[in-house]
C-alpha cells in the first residue's frame, strides 16, 4: 500500500491516478482551504474518509510520497507575478510550508516529494525561489529531477506546459526522458454532444477578439486542441467553439474536467455538490490526471 500526503490538494488528481492504476493507496491526509474543493474531493472519495478545510500548519506524518502544488497565481503570467520570497505572505509562498512541514517531520522523511507550477516559475524574475527550493531539498537529503511537461504529451489536447519537479531520498535520480507518452487525442472526442444555451458567446468583448493575436484581447477558435485550461472560461483571453452561422460557445464545465483526465463519474460526483463556477475553477486548478499517472507508474514499477 502506498500513503500519499496532498498539500494544497485542490480535487486530488494524484489520488485519482493512483485509483485509476488500480495502486491500492491510504491517504493520510489531504489539506485543502478551498471549501468547495474540499466538497468535490469528498463526493469523489465518498465511501472513504472525509476531510475538512484545513490549512498547511504544524504536520508530523509518514506518507511514502508527499504531493504539492503550491498556488501559482503568483508565479504565473496571467497572475499579478508577486513571486514566493518567503515572508512576503503570497499565495505561492505557501511552498516554503512543504519544506518546514518535512523538517517537523524528523528523522524520517518521505522517499519522494513530487512539487508542480507553471513554467513561469523558471523566468527570470522567478528562478531565486525555485533554484532556493531545490537547494532547500538537497539540504534536506533530496535529489531532485524537474522538467517542462506538456499535457498534450499524455493523452490529453490541452496545450498545458507545467514544471514537476520530483526529490528522492538516498541518492535516487528520476529520469524523465523515460516517462511513458500517450498519443493525443483530438479534442472532438472530449466534447459533449449536447450543450445548453448558459454557454453561449454573449460578451461583446469575446467576440470582437476573434481573430484577434494580442496578449489579453484575443479570442481564440479552437479545432483540434484547447489551450490552458483556467479557472474562467468566460473572459478574455478566450476560447471558442465554433458551433456554425456565427455562434460560438465556451468549453463547458464537463469538457474542462475530461480535458484534465477526470472521468465523467468523478465530475457527476462533483458535480452533485458544487456549482458551474466552482467546478470550472476546480479544473483549472488541477493538474493533469494523465501525467500523475506516468510518473507513478515509472516511480512504482
Amino acid at each position: 500500500m502506498i500513503q500519499i500526503l496532498e498539500l494544497f490538494g485542490g480535487i486530488g488528481s494524484p489520488r485519482i491516478a493512483l485509483r485509476n492504476m488500480g495502486i491500492e493507496t491510504k491517504a493520510i491526509d489531504y489539506v485543502e482551504i478551498d471549501e468547495k474543493a474540499v466538497r468535490s474531493y469528498n463526493a469523489m472519495f465518498e465511501n472513504e474518509l472525509a476531510y475538512k478545510t484545513q490549512s498547511v500548519v504544524g504536520w508530523n506524518l509518514k506518507p511514502d510520497i508527499l504531493i504539492h502544488g503550491s498556488p501559482c497565481q503568483d508565479f504565473s503570467i496571467a497572475g499579478y507575478q508577486k513571486g514566493a520570497d518567503e515572508g512576503t505572505e503570497t499565495r505561492s509562498s505557501l511552498m516554503w510550508e512543504t519544506i518546514r512541514i518535512i523538517e517537523q517531520m524528523g528523522h524520517w522523511k518521505p522517499r519522494i516529494v513530487i512539487w508542480e507550477n507553471v513554467k513561469n516559475v523558471l523566468s527570470k524574475h522567478m528562478i531565486h525561489n525555485f533554484n532556493r527550493y531545490l537547494s532547500e531539498m538537497q539540504r534536506l537529503g533530496y535529489t531532485n529531477s524537474f522538467q517542462v511537461l506538456n499535457a498534450m504529451d499524455f493523452g490529453l489536447p490541452q496545450d498545458r506546459n507545467r514544471v514537476f519537479t520530483i526529490s528522492c531520498l538516498d541518492g535516487a535520480m528520476f529520469n524523465f526522458m523515460t516517462l511513458r507518452k500517450r498519443e493525443c487525442r483530438q479534442l472532438i472526442h472530449y466534447l459533449e454532444s449536447n450543450v445548453g444555451e448558459e454557454y453561449l458567446v454573449t460578451q461583446p468583448s469575446i467576440l470582437a477578439g476573434l481573430g484577434k493575436t494580442g496578449v489579453v484581447k484575443r479570442t481564440t477558435v479552437l479545432k483540434d486542441k484547447c489551450y490552458t485550461i483556467t479557472e474562467r472560461q468566460d473572459r478574455c483571453p478566450a476560447q471558442v467553439i465554433d458551433l456554425g452561422n456565427g455562434k460560438y460557445r465556451f468549453l463547458t464545465d464537463r469538457e474542462c474536467w475530461r480535458l484534465q483526465g477526470y472521468s465523467d463519474e468523478d465530475y457527476d460526483n462533483a458535480a452533485k455538490v458544487n456549482n458551474r463556477r466552482a467546478l470550472y475553477k476546480q479544473a483549472g486548478n488541477s493538474i493533469p490526471v494523465t501525467i500523475f499517472e506516468a510518473i507513478f507508474e515509472q516511480l512504482l514499477a
